[in-house]
């Protein structure tokens, strides 16, 4: 749907909604974003004005984008105290699957999955490492 403008330029406007949709975790943290054809659809913007915006929340930490996977909403830490600066990172790769991920995912040793790997820090300590994995998807 497309957002009213408030005499800001557009692609700020888009990027303000999709920063709401991930702060409010309509997007979560490490999901992809819907691709720019989706959302030039959806804003009824030019795929130029999309990429503007999507640029503005990759420079405020907002998303990560990875050539040939696209672009993913990055966890974000609220601070407890203002002398704390909190920071997260998500790294995505492909790995095969050892005998354990085998046998979870129910596929063979050696199946290709993808490693979703969520750093934390706080001051520049690691605070917290998460990884999940998924299944490659096939088009």
């Amino acid at each position: 749907m497309p957002t009213p403008h408030y005499g800001q330029p557009r692609y700020r406007s888009i990027a303000d909604e999709l920063r709401e949709q991930i702060e409010c975790g309509r997007i979560p943290p490490g999901a992809l974003l819907p691709t720019e054809a989706v959302l030039t659809a959806e804003f009824r913007a030019s795929r130029g004005t999309i990429r503007q915006a999507i640029s503005v929340l990759r420079e405020a930490g907002w998303v990560a984008t990875q050539h040939g996977r696209g672009t993913y909403a990055k966890p974000r830490l609220q601070p407890s105290g203002s002398d704390k600066r909190a920071e997260s990172e998500v790294r995505h790769r492909q790995v095969a699957a050892d005998a354990e991920l085998a046998a979870l995912f129910a596929v063979e040793v050696g199946t290709t999955l993808i490693e979703q790997e969520s750093v934390s820090r706080t001051n520049g300590d690691v605070r917290e490492v998460i990884r999940t994995y998924r299944l490659l998807s096939t088009p």
